[in-house]
């Protein structure tokens, strides 16, 4: 009986270890390659049909899949080489989970109006973009602004100035003198209001800003109809492939002679690629789903960046490792414009 007995323990022991194992989330995210979908399952210009992947080819966004870690699940991780291991707190940088998926949802917003307008102007399409200011998507701990800037908050003049665009404001924060006193327009909860504090040192750089990671906040508005439907998908990486599949559909062009077409990049007012991570394994999701083609960014890296960090790797050569692993035959493509993409696909069949 003693025996039974002994045993009957050691074995709930050993399947509550196995339960906790397999389900207890620890504060650990993982990332491996994801999936390559067909963009017009999630875009529709003025309610064409939609594409099978067998109609004129294919335009593919591609995602990362993020899984909140558990003990076996991240000792796992380890046997594969595209999989990275991310801290809930580097992650969330000083952020909650909540406030992370809100900023994920703002990029992927401006993602859709940036391709929206790159497409319509390409297409010679009416369009009008409106800019009305910065997305607060963080506040840094020493920002002066801690506590009265929150994320989703609009900045929508410094100091009774307004620009065109972030770069502008930040260039004009980064003339001031250091510490100086600054005075910001906000839009919080649909109110205006104004805020003053101090320029800060941010982070380990030389550079005094008001301490906030932003985005862009625009408005968008064109007279043929284009629905977005990301379905869960967030962050701003498809605004390149997104911006393709509208110009499809707009201009009707065969641009893609029945082939699957995939990518990754950010995608600007101006029609920049804009980089994105995780290359490596949005290589890997594009040849698992058939793609033939795959477009990633190619920007050079400031000096000042690889001199700190003299392995980090562009998109592109991330990219072309990633392809020379898995033995593809998948093209991979460097872009650094809309244009680029778009010639790539008009003079190649």
């Amino acid at each position: 009986m003693k025996k039974k007995s002994k045993k009957l323990i050691i074995t709930v022991i050993l399947a509550v270890i196995l339960v906790l194992a397999v389900f207890l989330p620890i504060p650990y995210y993982i990332e491996v390659p994801g999936s390559a979908q067909n963009i017009s399952q999630y875009i529709q210009v003025d309610n064409q049909t939609k594409k099978t992947a067998n109609q004129d080819g294919t335009l593919m966004l591609v995602y990362i899949r993020e899984m909140h870690a558990t003990p076996l699940s991240y000792a796992m991780s380890f046997l594969n080489p595209f999989a990275d291991r991310d801290s809930a707190a580097d992650l969330y940088q000083g952020s909650n989970e909540k406030d992370y998926q809100t900023v994920q949802q703002y990029y992927m917003q401006d993602a859709i109006n940036e391709a929206k307008y790159v497409a319509f102007k390409a297409a010679h399409k009416k369009v009008e973009r409106k800019y009305l200011g910065l997305y607060v998507m963080s506040v840094m701990p020493n920002s002066s602004f801690k506590g009265k800037l929150h994320v989703g908050d609009t900045v929508e003049s410094v100091n009774g100035k307004h620009f065109g665009d972030s770069q502008a404001y930040i260039n004009y924060i980064k003339g001031l003198p250091r510490g100086s006193k600054i005075k910001i327009g906000v839009l919080s909860e649909s109110k205006h209001k104004t805020l003053t504090g101090i320029t800060k040192r941010l982070g380990d750089t030389q550079q005094y800003g008001i301490g906030i990671t932003l985005a862009d906040r625009t408005e968008v508005k064109t007279p043929i109809k284009v629905q977005a439907n990301m379905d869960g998908i967030e962050g701003p990486s498809a605004g390149l492939m997104m911006s393709l599949q509208i110009y499809d559909d707009l201009t009707h062009q065969n641009l893609l002679h029945g082939r699957k077409v995939a990518g990754t990049g950010t995608i600007n007012a101006q029609g920049q690629v804009g980089d994105i991570g995780g290359a490596d394994k949005k290589v890997v999701a594009a040849s698992r789903a058939g793609a033939s083609i795959f477009f990633v960014p190619d920007n050079p890296i400031p000096s000042v960046i690889k001199k700190a960090y003299p392995d980090l790797q562009t998109n592109y050569q991330e990219a072309k490792k990633a392809a020379k692993k898995i033995h593809t035959k998948m093209k991979i493509v460097p872009v650094r414009t809309f244009n680029q993409a778009l010639e790539y696909l008009e003079k190649t069949k």
